[in-house]
């Protein structure tokens, strides 16, 4: 007679719980959701990315030049060369 002995199997390596049936169910529920939204809110979606283009010019313009100080026009009066 063979003995099954449980302790065996608590040693093995346990999955994610994404990777277990109820963690695809949920993934699926999610894509389906995800799409429906999506779908259904599509055009207040692609109206916002029409004011994208602004809002990053301004920022861009703000953070990587450091407003107008950044250009290098403005130079100090002790920079300038002896004419």
């Amino acid at each position: 007679m063979s003995v099954h002995h449980h302790e065996d199997h608590q040693n093995e390596p346990q999955g994610t719980f994404l990777a277990s049936r109820a963690g695809l169910v949920l993934l699926g529920f999610l894509a389906i959701g995800g799409f429906l939204l999506f779908t259904e809110h599509r055009a207040h979606l692609l109206g916002a990315l029409f004011w994208l283009l602004p809002f990053a010019c301004v920022f861009l313009h703000m953070f990587m030049h450091g407003g107008h100080a950044g250009h290098g026009s403005h130079r100090e009066p002790s920079d300038r060369s002896p004419s």
